[in-house]
Protein backbone atom coordinates (compact mmCIF):
# COMPACT_ATOMS: atom_id res chain seq x y z
CA UNK A 1 0.00 0.00 0.00
CA UNK A 2 1.39 3.25 -0.82
CA UNK A 3 2.24 5.81 2.22
CA UNK A 4 -1.00 7.95 2.48
CA UNK A 5 1.31 11.20 2.22
CA UNK A 6 4.64 11.99 0.55
CA UNK A 7 6.34 15.85 0.28
CA UNK A 8 5.46 17.50 -2.67
CA UNK A 9 6.64 20.98 -1.43
CA UNK A 10 9.16 22.43 0.71
CA UNK A 11 9.50 26.10 1.54
CA UNK A 12 13.17 27.03 1.37
CA UNK A 13 14.30 30.33 3.23
CA UNK A 14 17.92 31.64 3.30
CA UNK A 15 19.09 28.14 2.28
CA UNK A 16 17.46 26.28 5.10
CA UNK A 17 14.25 24.24 4.59
CA UNK A 18 11.77 25.88 6.82
CA UNK A 19 8.92 23.60 6.36
CA UNK A 20 7.68 20.79 4.12
CA UNK A 21 3.82 20.33 2.95
CA UNK A 22 2.98 16.59 2.46
CA UNK A 23 0.03 15.08 0.85
CA UNK A 24 -1.57 12.93 -1.99
CA UNK A 25 -1.71 13.80 -5.69
CA UNK A 26 -2.77 11.37 -8.74
CA UNK A 27 -2.43 12.26 -12.17
CA UNK A 28 -4.03 11.18 -15.17
CA UNK A 29 -2.67 11.19 -18.62
CA UNK A 30 -4.49 11.83 -22.17
CA UNK A 31 -5.58 7.92 -22.88
CA UNK A 32 -6.68 8.37 -19.05
CA UNK A 33 -3.85 5.89 -17.30
CA UNK A 34 -2.42 6.90 -14.32
CA UNK A 35 0.31 8.82 -14.84
CA UNK A 36 1.14 10.04 -11.49
CA UNK A 37 0.39 8.66 -7.92
CA UNK A 38 2.03 10.42 -5.13
CA UNK A 39 0.93 9.28 -2.13
CA UNK A 40 -2.42 6.91 -1.94
CA UNK A 41 -4.83 8.26 -4.54
CA UNK A 42 -7.27 6.51 -3.15
CA UNK A 43 -7.08 7.72 0.44
CA UNK A 44 -10.97 9.68 1.71
CA UNK A 45 -10.84 13.27 1.04
CA UNK A 46 -13.06 16.14 1.67
CA UNK A 47 -13.28 18.12 -1.40
CA UNK A 48 -14.47 21.28 -0.32
CA UNK A 49 -14.90 23.64 -2.72
CA UNK A 50 -13.20 21.89 -5.52
CA UNK A 51 -16.33 19.67 -5.63
CA UNK A 52 -18.46 23.08 -6.77
CA UNK A 53 -18.32 22.41 -10.52
CA UNK A 54 -19.87 19.04 -9.58
CA UNK A 55 -22.54 19.90 -7.55
CA UNK A 56 -23.05 23.27 -10.74
CA UNK A 57 -23.63 19.83 -12.98
CA UNK A 58 -26.18 18.63 -10.64
CA UNK A 59 -28.27 22.04 -10.65
CA UNK A 60 -28.15 21.79 -14.97
CA UNK A 61 -29.37 18.27 -14.70
CA UNK A 62 -32.09 19.34 -12.19
CA UNK A 63 -33.18 21.73 -14.97
CA UNK A 64 -31.92 25.21 -13.49
CA UNK A 65 -31.42 27.82 -16.26
CA UNK A 66 -27.67 28.94 -16.15
CA UNK A 67 -25.67 30.08 -18.35
CA UNK A 68 -22.49 32.79 -19.21
CA UNK A 69 -21.50 34.53 -15.82
CA UNK A 70 -24.52 33.18 -13.80
CA UNK A 71 -23.49 29.20 -14.81
CA UNK A 72 -19.37 30.08 -13.96
CA UNK A 73 -20.35 31.64 -10.87
CA UNK A 74 -22.30 28.35 -9.91
CA UNK A 75 -19.23 26.46 -10.15
CA UNK A 76 -16.89 28.63 -8.55
CA UNK A 77 -15.50 30.25 -5.16
CA UNK A 78 -15.96 34.11 -5.82
CA UNK A 79 -13.81 37.08 -4.16
CA UNK A 80 -17.34 39.35 -3.35
CA UNK A 81 -17.04 42.15 -6.04
CA UNK A 82 -19.64 44.11 -7.00
CA UNK A 83 -19.77 42.45 -10.27
CA UNK A 84 -20.01 38.80 -8.46
CA UNK A 85 -22.88 40.13 -5.99
CA UNK A 86 -24.73 41.56 -9.33
CA UNK A 87 -24.70 37.90 -10.71
CA UNK A 88 -25.71 35.83 -7.75
CA UNK A 89 -28.60 38.86 -7.25
CA UNK A 90 -29.99 38.49 -10.75
CA UNK A 91 -29.97 34.57 -10.29
CA UNK A 92 -31.48 34.70 -7.00
CA UNK A 93 -33.84 37.27 -8.79
CA UNK A 94 -34.80 34.69 -11.59
CA UNK A 95 -35.91 32.28 -8.64
CA UNK A 96 -38.22 34.96 -7.06
CA UNK A 97 -36.11 35.02 -3.90
CA UNK A 98 -33.94 37.32 -1.95
CA UNK A 99 -30.64 37.34 -0.62
CA UNK A 100 -32.20 36.16 2.81
CA UNK A 101 -32.97 32.76 1.32
CA UNK A 102 -29.43 32.30 1.25
CA UNK A 103 -28.03 29.45 3.45
CA UNK A 104 -24.56 30.65 3.45
CA UNK A 105 -23.20 32.64 6.45
CA UNK A 106 -22.73 36.42 6.03
CA UNK A 107 -19.19 37.52 5.07
CA UNK A 108 -17.23 40.17 4.04
CA UNK A 109 -15.50 40.22 0.40
CA UNK A 110 -12.33 38.68 0.38
CA UNK A 111 -11.20 41.03 -2.72
CA UNK A 112 -9.52 43.82 -0.86
CA UNK A 113 -10.72 46.78 -2.61
CA UNK A 114 -14.09 45.87 -2.53
CA UNK A 115 -14.18 45.01 1.23
CA UNK A 116 -11.94 48.13 2.40
CA UNK A 117 -14.74 50.24 0.15
CA UNK A 118 -17.91 48.35 2.28
CA UNK A 119 -16.29 49.06 5.41
CA UNK A 120 -15.67 52.54 4.75
CA UNK A 121 -19.17 53.03 3.65
CA UNK A 122 -20.76 50.99 6.89
CA UNK A 123 -21.91 48.00 5.02
CA UNK A 124 -22.13 45.21 7.33
CA UNK A 125 -21.06 41.69 5.93
CA UNK A 126 -24.12 39.84 3.28
CA UNK A 127 -24.65 36.89 2.31
CA UNK A 128 -24.59 37.75 -1.19
CA UNK A 129 -20.73 38.56 -0.22
CA UNK A 130 -19.60 35.29 0.55
CA UNK A 131 -17.84 32.99 -1.90
CA UNK A 132 -20.01 30.58 -2.05
CA UNK A 133 -23.01 32.23 -2.39
CA UNK A 134 -23.21 31.46 -6.27
CA UNK A 135 -23.36 28.07 -5.61
CA UNK A 136 -26.08 28.40 -3.00
CA UNK A 137 -28.04 30.47 -5.67
CA UNK A 138 -27.96 27.71 -8.24
CA UNK A 139 -29.36 25.54 -5.56
CA UNK A 140 -32.20 27.61 -5.14
CA UNK A 141 -32.73 28.26 -8.84
CA UNK A 142 -32.98 24.64 -9.10
CA UNK A 143 -35.12 23.91 -6.69
CA UNK A 144 -37.62 26.35 -7.75
CA UNK A 145 -37.90 25.03 -10.81
CA UNK A 146 -38.81 21.48 -9.83
CA UNK A 147 -41.19 22.73 -6.56
CA UNK A 148 -38.83 21.65 -4.29
CA UNK A 149 -38.77 23.33 -1.02
CA UNK A 150 -36.19 25.80 -0.59
CA UNK A 151 -35.92 26.18 3.63
CA UNK A 152 -34.60 22.90 3.70
CA UNK A 153 -32.11 22.83 0.62
CA UNK A 154 -29.13 22.20 2.51
CA UNK A 155 -30.77 18.92 4.32
CA UNK A 156 -28.11 15.95 2.52
CA UNK A 157 -31.91 14.06 2.22
CA UNK A 158 -33.10 16.87 -0.09
CA UNK A 159 -33.85 15.85 -3.32
CA UNK A 160 -31.30 18.14 -4.93
CA UNK A 161 -28.62 17.00 -2.40
CA UNK A 162 -29.43 14.34 -3.15
CA UNK A 163 -28.61 14.85 -6.92
CA UNK A 164 -25.34 16.31 -6.33
CA UNK A 165 -24.74 12.95 -4.51
CA UNK A 166 -25.23 10.89 -7.19
CA UNK A 167 -23.58 13.26 -10.03
CA UNK A 168 -20.94 13.26 -7.83
CA UNK A 169 -20.43 9.38 -7.57
CA UNK A 170 -20.95 9.53 -11.58
CA UNK A 171 -17.98 12.00 -12.28
CA UNK A 172 -15.82 10.49 -9.98
CA UNK A 173 -16.14 6.89 -10.64
CA UNK A 174 -16.24 6.57 -6.21
CA UNK A 175 -18.90 5.92 -4.00
CA UNK A 176 -19.35 8.14 -1.68
CA UNK A 177 -18.32 7.11 2.09
CA UNK A 178 -18.88 10.28 4.53
CA UNK A 179 -21.18 12.96 4.36
CA UNK A 180 -19.74 16.27 6.11
CA UNK A 181 -20.94 19.83 6.01
CA UNK A 182 -19.18 22.07 4.35
CA UNK A 183 -17.88 25.75 5.45
CA UNK A 184 -20.75 27.59 3.93
CA UNK A 185 -23.68 24.72 5.34
CA UNK A 186 -24.01 22.74 2.56
CA UNK A 187 -23.81 19.04 2.29
CA UNK A 188 -20.47 17.84 1.56
CA UNK A 189 -19.88 14.51 -0.17
CA UNK A 190 -16.57 12.69 0.40
CA UNK A 191 -13.98 10.97 -2.33
CA UNK A 192 -10.42 10.63 -3.11
CA UNK A 193 -8.15 12.51 -4.73
CA UNK A 194 -8.37 9.08 -8.03
CA UNK A 195 -11.82 10.62 -8.08
CA UNK A 196 -11.25 13.94 -8.35
CA UNK A 197 -8.77 13.62 -11.14
CA UNK A 198 -11.23 11.70 -12.87
CA UNK A 199 -13.91 13.91 -12.37
CA UNK A 200 -11.95 16.86 -13.82
CA UNK A 201 -10.80 14.91 -16.69
CA UNK A 202 -14.45 14.22 -17.27
CA UNK A 203 -15.75 17.89 -17.78
CA UNK A 204 -12.56 18.99 -19.54
CA UNK A 205 -13.76 16.13 -22.22
CA UNK A 206 -17.40 16.23 -21.83
CA UNK A 207 -19.69 17.28 -24.83
CA UNK A 208 -20.25 21.36 -24.70
CA UNK A 209 -24.03 20.25 -25.36
CA UNK A 210 -24.21 18.31 -22.11
CA UNK A 211 -24.77 19.56 -18.35
CA UNK A 212 -20.62 18.44 -17.66
CA UNK A 213 -19.69 19.98 -20.48
CA UNK A 214 -21.47 22.92 -20.28
CA UNK A 215 -20.15 23.67 -16.90
CA UNK A 216 -16.18 23.76 -17.96
CA UNK A 217 -17.04 25.73 -21.15
CA UNK A 218 -18.81 28.13 -18.50
CA UNK A 219 -15.63 28.42 -16.30
CA UNK A 220 -13.36 28.89 -19.09
CA UNK A 221 -15.17 31.81 -21.06
CA UNK A 222 -15.89 33.85 -17.64
CA UNK A 223 -12.71 32.80 -14.94
CA UNK A 224 -13.00 36.17 -13.48
CA UNK A 225 -16.60 34.62 -12.22
CA UNK A 226 -14.73 31.97 -10.64
CA UNK A 227 -12.15 33.96 -8.42
CA UNK A 228 -11.49 36.96 -9.22
CA UNK A 229 -8.99 39.29 -9.91
CA UNK A 230 -5.19 37.74 -9.59
CA UNK A 231 -7.00 34.56 -7.66
CA UNK A 232 -4.95 31.61 -9.14
CA UNK A 233 -7.91 29.68 -9.95
CA UNK A 234 -8.91 32.76 -12.46
CA UNK A 235 -4.95 33.23 -13.71
CA UNK A 236 -4.73 29.79 -14.90
CA UNK A 237 -7.85 29.16 -17.10
CA UNK A 238 -7.22 32.59 -18.46
CA UNK A 239 -3.94 32.03 -19.59
CA UNK A 240 -3.51 27.70 -19.62
CA UNK A 241 -5.74 27.69 -23.01
CA UNK A 242 -8.28 25.07 -22.31
CA UNK A 243 -7.84 23.87 -18.89
CA UNK A 244 -10.63 23.70 -16.39
CA UNK A 245 -9.31 24.60 -12.27
CA UNK A 246 -11.01 25.26 -8.94
CA UNK A 247 -9.70 24.78 -5.43
CA UNK A 248 -11.17 24.17 -2.23
CA UNK A 249 -10.17 24.73 1.31
CA UNK A 250 -7.67 22.90 3.20
CA UNK A 251 -5.54 22.28 0.11
CA UNK A 252 -7.46 20.60 -1.92
CA UNK A 253 -7.04 21.16 -6.26
CA UNK A 254 -8.20 20.09 -9.12
CA UNK A 255 -7.29 20.72 -12.58
CA UNK A 256 -7.42 19.46 -16.15
CA UNK A 257 -5.75 20.62 -19.36
CA UNK A 258 -5.92 19.77 -23.06
CA UNK A 259 -6.81 16.55 -24.03
CA UNK A 260 -8.40 15.31 -20.65
CA UNK A 261 -4.77 15.54 -18.77
CA UNK A 262 -5.58 16.50 -15.32
CA UNK A 263 -4.30 16.74 -12.25
CA UNK A 264 -5.81 16.59 -8.84
CA UNK A 265 -4.24 16.71 -4.76
CA UNK A 266 -5.04 17.15 -1.52
CA UNK A 267 -2.37 18.87 0.78
CA UNK A 268 -2.18 17.04 4.55
CA UNK A 269 -1.57 20.21 6.64
CA UNK A 270 -4.43 22.18 4.80
CA UNK A 271 -1.79 25.24 3.64
CA UNK A 272 -2.97 25.71 -0.16
CA UNK A 273 0.29 28.02 -0.65
CA UNK A 274 1.84 25.37 -2.84
CA UNK A 275 -0.93 23.93 -4.75
CA UNK A 276 -1.04 25.64 -7.70
CA UNK A 277 2.58 25.53 -7.53
CA UNK A 278 2.57 21.83 -7.35
CA UNK A 279 -0.35 21.23 -9.79
CA UNK A 280 1.64 23.50 -12.74
CA UNK A 281 4.99 21.15 -11.92
CA UNK A 282 2.46 18.09 -12.84
CA UNK A 283 0.91 19.24 -16.08
CA UNK A 284 3.89 20.57 -17.30
CA UNK A 285 5.53 17.05 -17.21
CA UNK A 286 2.71 15.81 -18.90
CA UNK A 287 3.01 17.97 -21.85
CA UNK A 288 0.83 20.85 -20.80
CA UNK A 289 2.11 24.33 -21.90
CA UNK A 290 1.82 26.13 -18.87
CA UNK A 291 4.05 29.16 -20.19
CA UNK A 292 1.07 31.64 -20.03
CA UNK A 293 1.41 31.15 -15.78
CA UNK A 294 4.90 30.95 -15.01
CA UNK A 295 4.32 33.48 -12.61
CA UNK A 296 2.05 30.98 -10.36
CA UNK A 297 5.10 28.86 -10.69
CA UNK A 298 7.23 31.15 -8.63
CA UNK A 299 5.82 31.16 -4.64
CA UNK A 300 8.95 33.82 -2.76
CA UNK A 301 9.84 33.62 0.87
CA UNK A 302 10.44 36.96 1.83
CA UNK A 303 12.36 38.31 4.64
CA UNK A 304 12.31 42.19 5.31
CA UNK A 305 10.44 42.95 2.49
CA UNK A 306 13.03 40.83 -0.15
CA UNK A 307 13.08 37.74 -1.67
CA UNK A 308 14.98 35.12 0.79
CA UNK A 309 14.02 32.00 -0.59
CA UNK A 310 10.50 29.97 -2.07
CA UNK A 311 8.24 27.15 -2.23
CA UNK A 312 9.27 24.37 -4.37
CA UNK A 313 8.66 20.74 -5.51
CA UNK A 314 9.49 18.66 -2.74
CA UNK A 315 11.08 15.07 -2.97
CA UNK A 316 8.34 12.89 -4.54
CA UNK A 317 7.29 15.51 -6.85
CA UNK A 318 11.02 15.91 -8.04
CA UNK A 319 11.46 12.15 -8.24
CA UNK A 320 8.58 12.01 -10.23
CA UNK A 321 9.50 14.81 -12.66
CA UNK A 322 13.00 13.29 -13.35
CA UNK A 323 11.24 10.20 -15.05
CA UNK A 324 9.85 12.32 -17.37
Amino acid sequence: MAEPFVELAVVRRSGFVESRHCGALLALDADGGVAAELGDGDAPVLPRSTAKPLQATACLLAGAPLEGPALAIAAGSHTGTDAHADVVRAVLAEAGLTEDALGCPADRPQDGPTRDALVRSGEPPARVRMNCSGKHAAMLLACRVNGWSTGDYLDPGHPLQQRVRAVTEGLTGTPVRHVAVDGCGAPLFGTTVRGLATAFRALRLADPGEPAGRVAAAMRAHPEFVGGPGHPNTELMRHVPGAVAKGGAEGVLGVAGPGGRSVALKVADGNPRATTLIALEVLAGLGVDVSGVADLRVVPVLGGGERVGEIAPGAALRAWAATR
